[in-house]
């Protein structure tokens, strides 16, 4: 497992962030484990409530789960945001990002059903559903990169 060690809890105030972010290299079922865990944590650092930090957890799973399955491995880092009206819009930033072979066709990718394994085709779209922000980069042969926001 490949995760890096997230800081105690704290005690955050306005303007404060609650903790600092992890990473987590994806390269086996026990790091997909590791990386929903570790996002679920930070965002209840962050003082998400208890459904939204599944959520995220969820979220970041699903990603993780992407990243092995389709790419081989890759990169998912969870990290706190503060929000364009200031201190007081606290988000949770999922980013996942591999070399892997790409998504011919992103749109179809958002289809819920849609999969080119064995899967349900239910990850991304369920990624997008649970997140308040999503967006995807691919290019066939040039990797992809999934960014999904949740804000508190």
């Amino acid at each position: 497992m490949s995760a890096v060690p997230t800081p105690p809890p704290s005690t955050a105030v306005a303007g404060e962030l609650a903790a600092e972010g992890v990473r987590v290299l994806i390269g086996s079922e026990p790091d997909v484990m590791a990386a929903s865990r570790q996002a679920r944590l930070l965002a209840e650092r962050l003082g998400f409530s208890r459904s939204s930090a599944y959520h995220v957890a969820t979220a970041a799973s699903e990603l993780a789960n992407n990243l092995l399955t389709h790419a081989g491995g890759g990169l998912l880092c969870a990290s706190p945001l503060a929000g364009r009206s200031g201190a007081d819009q606290i988000g949770l930033e999922l980013l996942a990002e591999d070399e892997g072979p790409g998504i011919a066709d992103p749109e179809l990718a958002l289809t819920e059903g849609y999969s080119t394994g064995q899967g349900l085709g239910c990850g991304l779209p369920g990624v997008k559903r649970l997140m308040d922000e999503f967006s995807l980069e691919s290019r066939p042969g040039g990797g992809t990169r999934v960014r999904a926001v949740k804000w508190r």
